[in-house]
């Protein structure tokens, strides 16, 4: 198949060139338009008790619930009961009733000098609100601009969750933008060091554009349908970029071997799109597998990181294949240097093409690097093992959250607005939750206010609001409201059959404590039905989704990878062997990633706040990234591998020579991928500072240390039993498996004695 497309690709260049322009211009003119059709959220199980219980405060209470703008006041008297204070603050009030979008307003000062919205200084007081509607950034962006400030003697800052996210939102896309100017001039250098060529350094940017733009349209589509998050598009754009470069190294490559070999062109390309072209589709059907992984978890977040992956994962590769090919087949030998050209031309004339080749490779550094490795298999496979456990050991004390404030800068405002009331007022009045209740037909309003009751007695409760009161400590309070006649309509606590209750936490949510918390209060016996939602449980509910599906992801994964890697080798050891020497990289990497972002080790260098846990999606996402992107390496490898095997059937000598000829390729292609990851690292939000730096180091860690030691020293202990397959798989192979080139033909081009499928000797 790979033959005849690679024929076809010559034949029709210019057919398959002008078919891929006008791809990229219809791509570019209709996908430009999912930035419109994507959302920002996916962070939760549509079907867990939080979400429901805030989809009954959205239907019945008219968006109802816990406050999600906080505007906090400083005195410039230094009370906030002060005449003045108190004048401008019953007008900041108004001011914020009549912004359209924001309902529900109450203050220190319309409530008659409530004390829980008072600082325990008496210098601060709180103003609350909800946003409703889908434009919350809009709307909180202009409460910013008009109320935000010196206002009479109060001096205003704006928080709460919707200008937390609004925050993170704008920090997330000015640093992907920072990242991108980072990352593409410094790709871009590396692309001609690597290549010496400026033509050559263009052929993996083309075949970018064309991946990248072929999945803003599938996102645009599949928006259109369903649930997708915007920040897929960060993914698209990274990997895009880095397995076209991949890929496109790979073939390149391989083209420039048989041009030197003295091949034609149209036969040069040939023989790429069936040798390279071959690894470069196992390899993209393994990276697709492990991002499909994500696709039976139930937050649209992680599914929509597998629907960008795999679409750009699959565009790369036909353009690899196909696109890349034709302008191979166009371009000619001007893909090298003229020095290059030159030097190759005088190989192939005196005829040491092929042996000065040779020459060079077994003296070359990778191929070196290979033979030391295997001359001490055991001592270099041991310590290295070590040395990888012991990384990855802080990974067992993994603990992951939500993300919160303190994954922006300590320069965000609505950050600063969150710390100074956590530390400042009783309670964490921002961060109430919600208790939703719900009953046959009419709420029984004695059972409800024992219950709120029995809610605030409970270690880690502040106090409870409802429409009986405030409860403390099992006890009904006066909040200062009722005195001044403020008391809030019950119509916002009750309706029909449903009520629901604001509980004020004394504990941070985030936290062991906040998810202690959240089981308490679902574990009282109510005689109704009760939802528990709010952030806290959000999180218990979240981390429950995703360790339900965990093992049926991982089993996925090994078995997809093990099917593939057969189907490539038709090995049994090898298949294995990779999938633990994958686990083994990616556990130094997470034991790392715990080191620095949970427990804050770098925190300085790295310029975030260590909040002693790791958001709760970001394990598993990059597990998926990483994981795929090491098996892309291993395929790249293990192919030139099998293919010097099958040609000269000598273990040891195959696994150098196999090492020499990608590691060069494998290491410049790791090092291109990771300046993309890490110029995430520059970004002022912590989560996208851990994706970056966690998948720089992963896939760096993999190039070197895993295909440079541990895969060599393996190969070396293994010996022949590399090779080795039951009777029954090794008939499977010869009919369905995927190789780079005949196993027979390469024998017999060897002069080697090879047994015929049917298992009699052929000593052709």
């Amino acid at each position: 198949m790979l033959t005849h497309l690679g024929w076809f690709t010559v034949r029709r260049r210019r057919l398959v060139l002008a078919v891929s322009a006008l791809f990229v211009f219809v791509a570019a003119a209709i996908g430009t338009g999912a930035f419109g059709v994507l959302e920002d959220g996916g962070f939760e199980d549509p079907d867990a008790e939080s979400t429901r219980a805030a989809d009954i405060l959205e239907e019945q209470f008219d968006d109802g619930g816990a406050p999600s703008l906080v505007l906090l006041a400083r005195s410039s008297t230094g009370d906030v009961d002060d005449p003045e204070a108190t004048a401008d603050g019953a007008a900041l009030t108004d001011a914020l009733a009549a912004v359209q979008g924001v309902t529900e307003v109450e203050s220190y000062w319309s409530l008659g000098g409530a004390p829980p919205l008072r600082s325990s200084e008496g210098d601060e007081a709180l103003v609350l609100a909800r946003v409703t509607g889908d434009e919350e950034e809009e709307v909180v962006d202009e409460v910013h601009d008009q109320l935000g400030g010196r206002r009479g003697v109060l001096d205003v800052t704006v928080g709460g969750p919707d200008a937390i996210g609004g925050e993170i939102t704008r920090t997330v896309q000015s640093s992907l933008g920072r990242a991108e100017l980072i990352a593409i001039p410094l790709t871009l250098l590396l692309l001609l060091f690597v290549f010496r060529s400026v033509l050559a350094a263009s052929l993996p940017l083309l075949i970018g554009v064309i991946a990248i733009m072929g999945t803003l349209l599938a996102l645009f589509v599949l928006g259109s349908i369903t649930d997708v998050s915007v920040y897929s598009i960060n993914l698209t754009t990274a990997l895009g970029l880095g397995l076209a470069i991949d890929y496109s190294l790979f073939i390149v490559s391989r083209y420039r071997e048989e041009l030197r070999r003295g091949l034609p062109v149209s036969d040069a390309v040939v023989r790429s799109v069936e040798t390279a072209g071959r690894t470069v589709t196992i390899s993209a059907l393994t990276v697709a597998v492990s991002l499909s992984a994500l696709l039976i978890f139930p937050l649209y977040f992680l599914r929509s990181f597998a629907y960008a992956g795999i679409a750009v994962v699959l565009l790369a590769m036909v353009a690899a294949i196909v696109t890349l090919p034709a302008l191979l087949a166009v371009i000619g030998h001007r893909v090298d240097s003229q020095p290059a050209r030159r030097r190759a031309a005088a190989a192939v004339t005196s005829g040491d093409g092929g042996a000065g080749e040779q020459a060079e490779e077994t003296d070359g550094f990778w191929h070196r690097v290979a033979t030391t490795v295997m001359r001490r298999p055991l001592p270099i496979a041991a310590a290295v093992t070590i040395v990888l456990l012991l990384l990855g050991a802080p990974f067992l004390r993994l603990s992951v959250g939500l993300p919160d404030e303190r994954v922006l800068p300590e320069s965000s405002e609505a950050r600063q607005v969150s710390e100074r009331i956590q530390a400042g007022f009783p309670g964490d009045t921002a961060a109430a939750f919600p208790v939703v209740v719900e009953a046959d037909a009419v709420v029984d309003r004695a059972a409800l206010a024992s219950y709120a009751a029995e809610v605030s007695e409970i270690d880690g409760v502040a106090r409870v609001e409802g429409t009986d009161g405030v409860y403390q400590d099992g006890v009904p309070v006066d909040d200062g409201s009722q005195a001044a006649g403020a008391r809030r309509d019950p119509a916002r606590y009750v309706r029909g059959g449903t009520a629901w209750l604001e509980v004020v936490p004394s504990v941070e949510l985030q936290s062991g404590a906040g998810e202690q918390l959240v089981e308490e209060i679902r574990d009282l016996d109510a005689s109704f039905d009760t939802l528990v939602g709010g952030s806290a449980a959000q999180l218990v509910d979240t981390k429950d989704a995703l360790l339900s599906r965990l093992p049926m992801a991982l089993a996925i994964v090994a078995a997809a990878t093990l099917v593939l890697l057969f189907l490539m080798t038709g090995s049994v050891l090898i298949p294995i062997k990779a999938l633990v020497l994958n686990l083994l990289s990616l556990t130094a990497t997470f034991g790392a990633m715990v080191w620095i972002f949970q427990d804050g080790h770098l925190s300085g260098l790295l310029d975030f706040t260590a909040t002693g846990r790791i958001d709760s999606s970001m394990p598993i996402l990059m597990f998926c990234i990483a994981f795929g992107l090491s098996m892309d390496y291993e395929v790249f490898l293990l192919s030139r591998i099998k293919e010097e095997y099958d040609r000269t059937g000598a273990n040891a000598a195959s696994v150098a020579l196999g090492l020499e000829r990608t590691g060069r390729i494998v290491s410049a292609a790791a090092a291109l991928l990771a300046i993309t990851f890490i110029a995430f690292g520059t970004a002022e939000v912590s989560f996208l500072k851990l994706f970056g730096v966690g998948l720089a180091l992963a896939v760096l860690m993999d190039a070197t240390v895993i295909r440079g030691l541990l895969v060599p020293a393996f190969m070396r202990l293994a010996g022949p039993a590399n090779w080795w397959a039951p009777p029954a798989l090794q008939r499977i192979h010869r009919r369905v498996g995927i190789a780079e080139a005949d196993p027979l033909e390469l024998a017999r081009a060897a002069g080697r004695t090879v047994s015929t499928p049917t298992g009699a000797p052929d000593h052709s």
